[in-house]
């Protein structure tokens, strides 16, 4: 069923929860659901929306139509496969899962009542990668060789003793965190990935998963991805650079510590000279997470399979699974 305006559940009321809050329409926020019944309050309080502990009766209810996972990673998995089982239409955050296979049970939600699936890869939505898509789209760069990504940051006081660092919890370190949003977006502009390689190490934090993820990844034409992410970065950092055979594009900055959002476009010339070069800068509010949840919408509205969806989750992961089982037979 399409609803203009869907009315919405919030499932994980903790800062990613607030943000999803804050760009939904007036008045559709129906319940936030969390654990926590203080932090669920906390959320709800400024929508005047109902607050729950039971997140299987609030993605069964008749008055919700969307329902919005943003929980830590053990539970993402498991409660969108049973609001898609309910008909429910589901943004849920990434992963999406700890495991490819958990989301064998979302993949039969869906076949079974048609619910649309998105998952949050945010960082497809700023602004300077919704300008770059559209670059590589017009041709600009001609056929893509290959890319370079690196994002970090240096974690905080006490980082080891929260969830992430819980494998159990969080299926793994660095790699399944940031090194996650680097592998969809190569992904995104290269396509499959039929080799993998890399490392998962842990350089400083004493702990049971790793602190950093390098990966090399080769498409069966030969395009290749060479990708960093750390938690010992110490100054935050974000870069992605996109090459093609007559341009390329760097993007470097998410906002806020990561530096002003900066777009260059590099331009190859006849005489391989020095490139022209065009610089777009975006230093005004990130609007990521209204336009992503505007494309929901839409994937709601035209009926549509999501993209980023649960699919392109289970590919990354299966990327990042990889590399851990290369990490393990070499320690």
């Amino acid at each position: 069923m399409v609803v203009v305006s869907p009315r919405v559940a919030i499932v994980g009321c903790g800062l990613i929860g607030n943000k999803r809050a804050r760009v939904l329409a007036p008045g559709s926020l129906v319940v936030a659901c969390d654990a926590d019944l203080e932090r669920a309050a906390r959320l709800a309080s400024p929508y005047g929306a109902e607050v729950s502990a039971d997140w299987l009766s609030v993605v069964a209810r008749r008055d919700v139509d969307v329902v919005i996972v943003a929980t830590s990673h053990d539970a993402l998995a498991e409660i969108t496969a049973r609001a898609a089982a309910n008909g429910k239409d589901v943004l849920v955050e990434k992963p999406a899962a700890r495991k490819a296979a958990e989301l064998n049970a979302v993949r039969d939600a869906v076949a079974r009542t048609g619910a649309k699936v998105r998952v949050g890869f945010n960082h497809r939505y700023h602004r300077a990668f919704r300008r770059a898509r559209e670059i590589v789209d017009a041709g600009a760069l001609g056929v893509l060789t290959h890319v370079r990504g690196r994002y970090g940051h240096g974690g905080r006081l006490g980082y080891e003793k929260e969830w992430r660092f819980v494998p159990e919890i969080s299926g793994g370190g660095e790699a399944i965190d940031q090194g996650m949003h680097l592998v969809d977006l190569a992904r995104w502009f290269l396509g499959d990935f039929s080799v993998v390689a890399g490392a998962a190490p842990r350089y400083f934090w004493e702990s049971p998963v790793e602190d950093n993820a390098f990966f090399l990844l080769r498409t069966q034409t030969d395009q290749v991805a060479m990708l960093h992410a750390s938690w010992t970065e110490w100054k935050n950092l974000f870069s992605f650079e996109i090459f093609g055979r007559t341009g390329k594009l760097e993007i470097t900055g998410l906002g806020g510590s990561y530096g002003v959002e900066r777009l260059a476009h590099y331009a190859m010339t006849p005489e391989l000279g020095p490139p022209p070069t065009t610089i777009y800068e975006y230093p005004m509010a990130d609007d990521s997470w209204e336009a992503e949840y505007a494309a929901f919408l839409e994937d709601i509205r035209l009926d549509r399979a999501p993209a980023p969806g649960f699919e392109d989750a289970a590919a990354a992961l299966a990327i990042v699974e990889r590399l851990y089982a290369m990490e393990q037979s070499n320690s």
